[in-house]
């Protein structure tokens, strides 16, 4: 099993998300990378983001950018 480069950019795109506060959301812009932008759009369609530009995250969206987040700092502590 290997990740696709689509997962590797929802990852991405869920990185950007400030966990410390539920108040604060992210903007996709036209002129980002066209990568990001679909990985917005599909966020979006899978119910993990409010907007296909981002938005805020959803509880599904919390709960997953807290679980990569956690295994970003885990693989990189080392």
């Amino acid at each position: 099993m290997s990740y696709s480069p689509e997962l590797i950019a929802e990852l991405e795109v869920l990185m950007l998300f400030d966990l410390s506060s539920t108040q604060e959301g992210i903007k996709v812009h036209k002129t980002a990378e066209p990568e990001i932008i679909a990985a917005a759009k599909r966020l979006h369609d899978k119910g993990f983001v409010t907007q296909v530009d981002g938005g805020y995250l959803t509880s599904l969206g919390t709960e997953a950018a807290e679980h990569g987040q956690n295994l970003f700092t885990l693989l990189t502590s080392g």
